[in-house]
């Protein structure tokens, strides 16, 4: 998903031919994100049990996909440029990334502004293009190094320094921000930095010049297609896919869950992303019990959008946050 970037001429490649593999892979990546997302809409629309996929195998499923993209990004990103950077095609295509990231970036705003996407897979696939430009002439073995160091970076580089919201595209951050979807630059573009020292020694040995000779049969020209169209796949699938589980939502609704076991479970879901599950049990707990106690669980279930109700919740947090954090320091 580099989005588009071409599976160019380098070193022992032919000077006019693609690597089909790579786009048979990045269209396996492509229909795999595309059930992750499905199973996502599926979960907004109620038709699962809240958090199914921010958890568990799904969220290491998740993971793999944003790695497998990313590393192909890497993959593209020398495969096109490693002889010679194509200045006018290597902006075109940023171009295309950066401007889509951005239409992201301000539809999720006012879609879904608690949990907007400021710095997701389209802003770090143009971040890390730019970026790894510079590893194109570097020795292999380095890049793997930074590559390590980039991925191993958030268990040692964090810091409160890094919680402000304008370094949050960093992420070193102590606490992760709510996003539908964070792809920060550490751990991420060492993912990157992998598919350019994976390719440079895929082209020392010659396994480009193997993969640019296998010819798949006819089965592979969908995955191969879609592949070729990344971009255009992935700004199109979500909204297709999210549409059409709204539609089918209208005719046969998902049965109604239990509001305090719904709500526990979004709880413990935002709260994860941000603390261990010990304080997010007993803050989610402390927060039902207080919606409960003053009547206003119907009111969060009715989605009040009001400034008055929202900095009413925004005070109960802050009440439960301290509670909780108190009764820990305490060993209760």
């Amino acid at each position: 998903m580099s989005l588009q970037m071409t599976s160019g001429p380098v070193q022992d490649t032919p000077k006019h031919g693609r690597i089909v593999a790579i786009d048979i892979l990045r269209g396996v990546a492509l229909l795999a994100m595309a059930s992750y997302h499905f199973t996502w809409d599926l979960e907004n629309f109620g038709y699962t049990e809240p958090g199914l996929t921010a958890f568990g195998w799904w969220r290491i499923y998740a993971r793999c996909i944003a790695s497998t993209f990313l590393f192909m990004v890497g993959v593209s990103l020398f495969l096109a440029h490693g002889r010679q950077i194509r200045w006018p095609s290597f902006w075109k295509r940023f171009a295309m990334v950066a401007v889509a990231a951005i239409a992201i970036s301000a539809v999720t705003w006012f879609v879904t502004p608690d949990g907007f996407i400021f710095f997701g897979i389209l802003h770090e696939i143009a971040l890390a293009s730019l970026l790894g430009l510079a590893f194109l002439r570097l020795p292999a073995l380095l890049t793997a190094v930074v590559a390590a160091a980039v991925i191993a970076a958030p268990y040692y580089l964090r810091s409160e320094f890094f919680d402000h919201p304008a370094l949050w595209w960093v992420g070193l951050s102590v606490n992760n921000p709510r996003s539908n979807d964070y792809v920060p630059l550490f751990p991420w573009f060492g993912a990157v930095l992998a598919g350019i020292a994976t390719v440079k020694f895929a082209s020392a040995s010659g396994l480009l010049t193997r993969l640019g000779a296998l010819t798949p049969g006819h089965w592979s020209n969908p995955l191969t297609f879609i592949g070729r169209h990344s971009l255009a796949f992935y700004l199109i699938h979500q909204p297709l896919l999210f549409g059409s589980v709204w539609l089918f939502s209208q005719v046969m609704p998902a049965p109604p869950q239990n509001q305090e076991a719904g709500f526990l479970n979004a709880c413990q879901v935002q709260c994860q992303q941000q603390q261990d599950s010990t304080f997010c049990s007993s803050y989610c707990g402390c927060m039902l019990d207080a919606l409960k106690g003053e009547g206003s669980l119907e009111k969060l279930y009715r989605n009040d959008q009001s400034s008055i109700f929202r900095s009413h919740l925004a005070d109960l947090a802050s009440t439960c946050t301290a509670a909780t954090e108190s009764k820990m320091e305490g060993g209760q």
